[in-house]
C-alpha cells in the first residue's frame, strides 16, 4: 500500500479519536499537530461542547489551541456517535478509560467502543488500543466484539494494533511527540508494520516493536507497579525514619545520588487512573491463576492507608495542643490526585475528608484549579479562596502538592486558629517559612 504517512496527511485516512479526555484528547492534538484530519468522539456532550468553545485541556499546553485551529480550519470534528465515526474513518484510536468498579476492572466503556467500531469497520481499517489492560484483554475481549459487528477478521481483513498510552498529566502532548519510544505491538505482522510506520509519525523517540500483545499489555502495567512498589517504599522508611529520629529527605538526597537507587517521595497517599489502578489489574489477573504477588500486594495495601495514618499523625498534634477534635475545622489544602493537575479521581483527599469527618471535625478543602466536586460531602465547601477555607481553621492539612503551595507561609494562615498547626504531608512546605507553627 502507499506510505501511510502520504495518506494521513493528504487526508485519504481520516483518523477517529474515541474518548478526548486525558489520554484521548493529548493523542488527537498530536496527530492534528503531524497533518492528520480528526474526527473526535466522545458521549460527554459538556466535553464536545468545551473543545468547540475553545476551553477544554486548561493544564495540558497546546491542546485547546490545536483544537481550535483545526475546527476552524476544517481538520477536526467532534461527535457522540462512535459507529457513524467508525463508518467515516479508516483509522480508529481507542482512548476510553478503564478503570476499577466496586474492586473489578471496568470494560464496559471499551466494551461499547468496540461495538461501535465493529459497525463501522471497513476492510483495510486500522485499530490502535491505547488504555491500559491486564495481558490478554486487547486480543481475547475487545477483538472478538469487533469482529462479531464488523463480520471481518482481525489481521485478514483489518489492521489490529495495541499502543499504550505513555503519559504524565501536565506535559502529555510533549511524551507523546518528544518524551518516550512509543510501544508498538500487533496481532500479526501485517498490524505490526502498519503500527510501527504509523506511530513513527508523531514519536520523535521512535517505536518499540513487542512480539505480542499481551507482551505489551503487561510492559505498560509494570511502569506502574513499579512506581506503587517504590511509593510504599518510601512510606515505610519515611516512618522508619520518623521513629528514630532520621530526616528521611535527606538520606533520600544521598542515596539516590548513585544510579543504581531511586527512592520515591513518600505521602498522603497514591491517586489518579494509573498507579493505584494497575497493580489492581495484576493483581486481579494474578488471583484467576492461583498466585498471589505479595509484594505487590502489599504495597497497594501500604498506599492505600497511608491518607489515614496521615490523618491520625495530624489528629495527635490536634489533641497534643488539647484541641477538641468535634466540631474543629480542618482546612485541607489539594483535591488533585497530585500536584498541578485537575484531575481528581481516586484522590487520596477523599479518604482524608472522610477521616477527619469521621472523627466529628468540621472540613473545608481548598484546591487551586478545580472549583466544583460532586463527590465531596454536601457539609464541605470546596473553594479556591485559601482565606475562606482556612477561616478559623485549627489546622491546616497539606494533602496534594500544588506548586502555590511551596510558597505559603505562616502569614498567609492568618485567619487560622493560634498556636497555627500545619500538617505538611507532601514535604512541599519550606520549614523556614513556619518558625512559629507547630
Amino acid at each position: 500500500m502507499p506510505e501511510i504517512q502520504s495518506l494521513v496527511t493528504s487526508y485519504k485516512k481520516i483518523i477517529a479519536v474515541y474518548g478526548l479526555g486525558n489520554v484521548g484528547g493529548p493523542l488527537a492534538a498530536a496527530w492534528l499537530r503531524a497533518g492528520a484530519k480528526i474526527i473526535g468522539v466522545d458521549i460527554s456532550k459538556k466535553l464536545l461542547s468545551q473543545i468547540k468553545a475553545g476551553t477544554s485541556h486548561k493544564k495540558e499546553p497546546f491542546i485547546s489551541d490545536t483544537f481550535t485551529k483545526a475546527l476552524n480550519q476544517g481538520n477536526m470534528e467532534v461527535t457522540d456517535n462512535g459507529s457513524e465515526a467508525s463508518t467515516r474513518s479508516h483509522i480508529k484510536i481507542v482512548a476510553v478509560p478503564v478503570g476499577l468498579k466496586e474492586s473489578k476492572i471496568d470494560l464496559s466503556a471499551l466494551k461499547s467502543v468496540a461495538k461501535d467500531i465493529g459497525q463501522g469497520l471497513k476492510k483495510e481499517d486500522a485499530i490502535l488500543i491505547s488504555p491500559s489492560l491486564p495481558p490478554g484483554t486487547a486480543q481475547n475481549i475487545v477483538l472478538p466484539i469487533i469482529e462479531k459487528y464488523s463480520k471481518l477478521k482481525g489481521e485478514q481483513d483489518f489492521y489490529f494494533v495495541y499502543n499504550p498510552e505513555r503519559i504524565f498529566e501536565g506535559r502529555a502532548l510533549q511524551d507523546i511527540e518528544e518524551n518516550y519510544p512509543a510501544i508498538v505491538a500487533g496481532l500479526g505482522k501485517k498490524s505490526l508494520e502498519f503500527g510501527e510506520e504509523l506511530l513513527r509519525m508523531i514519536s520523535k523517540k521512535g517505536v518499540l516493536t513487542f512480539s505480542s500483545i499481551a507482551n505489551a499489555e503487561a510492559e505498560k502495567l509494570f511502569e506502574g507497579v513499579y512506581r506503587d512498589v517504590n511509593i510504599a517504599l518510601a512510606n515505610e522508611l519515611s516512618e522508619f525514619c520518623e521513629k528514630v529520629g532520621v530526616n528521611y529527605w535527606e538520606a533520600r538526597r544521598g542515596a539516590n545520588s548513585q544510579p543504581f537507587c531511586h527512592l520515591h517521595y513518600p505521602g498522603t497517599g497514591v491517586g489518579g487512573l494509573c498507579i493505584p489502578v494497575y497493580p489492581r489489574f495484576i493483581i486481579e489477573a494474578s488471583s484467576k491463576i492461583g498466585k498471589h504477588l505479595k509484594m505487590v500486594e502489599f504495597a497497594r495495601k501500604t498506599n492505600d492507608l497511608m491518607p489515614i495514618k496521615c490523618v491520625n499523625d495530624s489528629l495527635k498534634m490536634l489533641t497534643k495542643n488539647k484541641v477538641k477534635l468535634k466540631g474543629a475545622k480542618i482546612a485541607v489544602l489539594g483535591l488533585g490526585f497530585r500536584g498541578e493537575v485537575t484531575d481528581s479521581r481516586l484522590s487520596p483527599t477523599y479518604t482524608v475528608v472522610k477521616e477527619f469527618l469521621k472523627k466529628g471535625c468540621k472540613v473545608a478543602v481548598h484546591d487551586p484549579y478545580i472549583f466544583e466536586d460532586s463527590l465531596l460531602p454536601l457539609s464541605v465547601k470546596l473553594s479556591s479562596d485559601l482565606d475562606v477555607v482556612v477561616d478559623r481553621a485549627s489546622m491546616v492539612f497539606i494533602s496534594s502538592d500544588h506548586k502555590t503551595y511551596a510558597k505559603l507561609d505562616q502569614n498567609s494562615f492568618s485567619k487560622a486558629k493560634k498556636p497555627l498547626l500545619v500538617f505538611d504531608g507532601r514535604n512541599i512546605l519550606d520549614k523556614n517559612n513556619f518558625k512559629d507553627a507547630s
